[in-house]
């Protein structure tokens, strides 16, 4: 899997909270259809979890769609977490934490579903699905929203005709997100995928909206230093071959996904009596 830099993405988020909204037209279309797809739930949860809420846009949303489930939220960035909580503060409080979706504040099998809109890219997947997996109930539903491989092609091509370095960070294969669902515990996983196109003037208008919501790139490997105007201007006329009837379109891939937590749990083994259990470590 990915290797991010954990810092890094809270740093970029705290610093866009500002702008966040005025960039987010594409995060607000697929939040949109995420929540549309609430048609595959069995019931109405009694308890629902917003990872990566953001400026908390899906909130309000939610607690329409559910008017009995306490809805609670949380955000990696302190300023993206106390924008929801100013925007979102209407008729009935929703608590939003501060909280890392790899260690949630949370009890084990504390909600009965998780929903997540375009955070899970900045995550390790198998830890983060492990931790949802851990919080939620039997028989709950954890339904998110991701993007794939194919997303930001045209930059990650043009950048690639300039270095060998990791501009762009990569994403995780709908296959390998439905693996790692499987390899976590869940149950009945469903994943589709769909493409959007976002068009510009420029490659510099492409940057500078991901720059408005915090999209730097966050691999661990990435160069730490400046680009350099030389090595910029090449990344621009690299774009160019991609223009289309004077736009330059960026391609996002969005994947789509569902899994059940079995709602019926194999209990924890217990030795016979008279018998002694040795972990074994290190192999």
């Amino acid at each position: 899997m990915i290797d991010l830099n954990q810092h890094a993405i809270r740093h970029n988020f705290d610093r866009a909270a500002r702008s966040y909204d005025e960039g987010a037209v594409l995060q607000r279309k697929v939040a949109d259809e995420l929540l549309s797809r609430f048609q595959w739930l069995r019931s109405e949860p009694a308890t629902l979890l917003d990872v990566g809420t953001g400026t908390g846009y899906a909130i309000p949303h939610l607690r329409r769609r559910f008017r009995k489930t306490q809805v609670l939220a949380c955000d990696i960035a302190l300023s993206m977490a106390r924008a929801a909580r100013r925007h979102r503060g209407l008729w009935r409080p929703t608590p939003v934490w501060v909280a890392d979706g790899h260690d949630l504040p949370l009890r084990s099998e504390a909600v009965d579903c998780v929903y997540s809109s375009l955070a899970l890219q900045w995550m390790d997947v198998p830890r983060a699905f492990a931790e949802f997996r851990r919080v939620l109930r039997p028989d709950g539903l954890f339904t998110f929203a991701t993007f794939g491989p194919d997303t930001l092609r045209e930059l990650r091509a043009a950048w690639a005709d300039v270095d060998d370095r990791p501009h762009i960070h990569t994403f995780v294969d709908m296959h390998d997100l439905g693996d790692a669902l499987i390899g976590t515990g869940f149950a009945d996983p469903v994943l589709d995928v769909e493409c959007y196109t976002l068009t510009y003037d420029s490659a510099r208008d492409a940057l500078r909206d991901l720059k408005r919501i915090g999209a730097h790139n966050a691999a661990a490997g990435r160069f730490g230093g400046l680009t350099g105007k030389t090595r910029y201007r090449r990344f621009e006329e690299a774009c160019e071959v991609f223009r289309r009837d004077g736009r330059l379109p960026i391609t996002y891939e969005v994947v789509y996904g569902q899994a059940w937590v079995p709602k019926h749990v194999p209990p924890p083994f217990t030795p016979p009596p008279g018998h002694a259990v040795i972990p074994i470590r290190g192999v």
